[in-house]
């Protein structure tokens, strides 16, 4: 399967906004640790925790954009097929998908969405058990990804309104 360039420039958007935010979320750390040394924390485990929560976001995300390519393409595939199978010259342009390519696409989301959650659940686990983390910039990355693609759509909602 070849990464289709949708996926390639969502990914690039969505790490780079990632990375980003885990800069900031380590320089807050370490401004908040200047002004209260005793209850936050600074060092090694903040940098760590954050770039390793913000790879396990990024990898999520990529994940998920894979899923979908792999559940499009299927259902391209099946409408194209369902189209040329058509020999009463209906000229619909309704997309038919036949109900088994999309009760396999509901599966493989809904399968690929219990991995990622499972990859998640197990990067929360290590990130507050693991010493070498510090639990809160291990886990703060893990919302950024959404936070990305909902502040980028009330953007370009606002400036392109229908």
């Amino acid at each position: 399967m070849k990464i289709q360039g949708a996926v390639k420039k969502e990914t690039i958007f969505i790490t780079a906004g990632t990375l980003l935010a885990c800069v900031v979320v380590i320089l807050v750390f370490f401004v908040l640790h200047r002004i209260m040394p005793r209850s936050v924390p600074f060092g090694y485990p903040v940098v760590l925790g954050a770039l390793c929560g913000g790879i396990v976001a990024s990898l999520n995300f990529f994940w998920m954009s894979l899923t979908v390519q792999k559940i499009t393409e299927a259902a391209a595939a099946d409408a194209k097929k369902t189209a040329s199978e058509r020999a009463d010259g209906d000229e619909d342009k309704e997309i038919h998908i036949s109900p088994e390519v999309s009760d396999r696409a509901y599966k493989t989301m809904k399968l690929s969405f219990r991995h990622r959650m499972l990859m998640q659940l197990i990067w929360v686990v290590l990130a507050i058990t693991l010493p070498v983390f510090q639990f809160a910039a291990g886990i703060i990355p893990l919302f950024i990804p959404s936070l990305l693609i909902k502040a980028r759509g009330f953007i370009t909602g606002t400036q392109n309104p229908q």
